[in-house]
């Protein structure tokens, strides 16, 4: 990976897209349009917790950087942030989180049963979308992430032994939880390219979701809470084994082994025993190693570029991995 003079935003990623971003933003508001009072009011709340556009962002670049845009980029990219928003609803949900970027989720604010309909509603809305473009392709691949992600949550609620949950099982997880997403949509903004471009843009989504993730995960450890938006350590209070956790275990004393294993089976943590356990991590070089792991998948991913034309699209696709391995949030 080429390294980089200054941090870079996604904002500035964003800045030529901004017309198209813009597109997307009114084809995501016409997509859950509906007239039904509940579904508007709680619609309202998610665009006003939404997030950056990362995955459209991505999908638009891919779409500049294989060749004449293709017109049907903008509703792709809305119905990618719309499975995007519907996999976070559910997943509050599931997880009973209550802030989602410093609001409440939708789960805490309306009722569970809400936000699980909800979640449901945005995935048929999408739906309807994809088959309403007459082609099967961008179907067929959204419709093959969709059902990754269900599979990795539900391989997420059956770790019933934190203690033992391995890089491997954590690398599935992601990889079906994040990267597929990622991966998707840098695929689908590639659907009229060559095969081999269309491929190389799979594998970099893939490795860039991962990267992600990763550095999510880090972030829980490492983070300010007013910057990312939820509290620091709200994983372990969650009862979630991330990377950092996962390499420091093996390295860990037999004293900070208990202090994990104590945390894991308190219903509600306290912030000292949280604080105590991202110390023992540090300690043990966990956030090193994921660091590490992420800096891997960045540079991979990178590799992949080198299959596409040159232009300013791949251009911003580069400097995309560094902004995800240098984000604060």
């Amino acid at each position: 990976m080429s390294p980089q003079t200054a941090p870079v935003s996604l904002a500035d990623i964003q800045e030529p897209l901004r017309a198209r971003l813009d597109q997307v933003q009114q084809e995501l508001r016409r997509v859950v349009e509906a007239d039904f009072k509940l579904i508007t009011e709680i619609n309202s709340h998610l665009f006003r917790m939404q997030g950056k556009l990362f995955r459209p962002t991505l999908l638009l670049l891919a779409d500049e950087a294989t060749g004449e845009p293709d017109p049907r980029a903008t509703t792709l990219a809305a119905v990618v942030e719309l499975i995007h928003l519907a996999t976070l609803v559910h997943d509050d949900s599931v997880d009973h989180s209550v802030l989602r970027r410093g609001m409440p989720t939708i789960n805490s604010l309306f009722s569970h049963q809400i936000s699980v309909i909800m979640g449901d509603y945005l995935y048929s809305r999408a739906v309807i979308e994809l088959v309403g473009l007459g082609d099967l392709e961008p179907l067929r691949v959204l419709s093959r992430v969709t059902n990754e992600m269900t599979v990795g949550e539900m391989r997420q609620l059956l770790a019933h032994d934190p203690l033992r949950y391995s890089e491997e099982d954590y690398d599935l997880l992601i990889q079906s939880k994040t990267a597929s997403l990622v991966s998707g949509a840098c695929e689908v903004g590639a659907l009229t390219a060559p095969p081999e471009e269309r491929l190389a843009l799979r594998r970099f989504g893939k490795a860039l979701g991962m990267a992600f993730q990763i550095v999510d995960d880090l972030l829980d450890y490492v983070g300010d809470a007013s910057v990312t938006g939820k509290p620091t350590g709200s994983d372990l209070r969650e009862h979630k084994v991330t990377l950092p956790l996962i390499a420091a275990l093996p390295k860990m004393g037999e004293v900070d082994r208990r202090r994990v294993a104590d945390l894991l089976t308190e219903p509600e943590p306290t912030d000292e025993q949280i604080h105590e356990v991202v110390e023992s991590v540090a300690e043990a070089g966990g956030l090193e190693y994921a660091r590490s792991r992420a800096i891997g998948l960045a540079e991979r991913a990178d590799g992949e570029l080198d299959r596409l034309p040159p232009s300013p699209a791949r251009d911003a696709l580069r400097a995309s991995i560094a902004y995800v391995v240098d984000r604060r949030r």
